[in-house]
């Protein structure tokens, strides 16, 4: 069974949702709420986030994040790579089949195109701003 990744889904919405409240400290219950997922995966996310320097927290009892920079100086591909989500797509791990012509070279095809199709992706991540995701959800960033 295909295992569905949205470590990315999740961290762009944490960041959309502090982009909300840009300036003023957000608990990561009040984030997991937003979400509706687990707060200790939420907090997981945020961790990520902080660590790359999108996101600032406190510790402790009124512990909250903000973000760390304006929206407009946040591209989505910065919550991309902070989120640690695996490439869009894979190629299979099956064994090859060394009396089919597909089988022995559909990998190497499907890397090259994978490999320009993961690029484009991040190209185009590279060209949205927090400020422009978050305005396109209609929300005041």
């Amino acid at each position: 069974m295909t295992q569905i990744n949205v470590q990315f889904s999740v961290a762009a919405h944490v960041m959309a949702a502090l982009a909300t409240h840009h300036g003023t400290p957000v608990r990561s219950a009040e984030l997991a709420g937003s979400v509706n997922a687990d707060a200790s995966f939420v907090r997981r996310v945020v961790s990520k986030l902080a660590k790359a320097g999108l996101v600032a927290t406190t510790r402790g009892k009124s512990g909250a994040c903000t973000l760390a920079r304006d929206p407009a100086q946040i591209t989505l591909l910065d919550v991309y790579r902070a989120s640690q989500a695996p490439a869009a797509f894979a190629v299979h791990a099956y064994p090859t089949q060394e009396n089919c012509q597909v089988s022995r070279t559909i990998k190497g095809g499907m890397e090259q195109l994978l490999q320009r199709v993961q690029c484009d992706f991040e190209h185009s991540l590279a060209q949205n701003t927090l400020a422009d995701f978050a305005a396109s959800l209609q929300l005041a960033a």
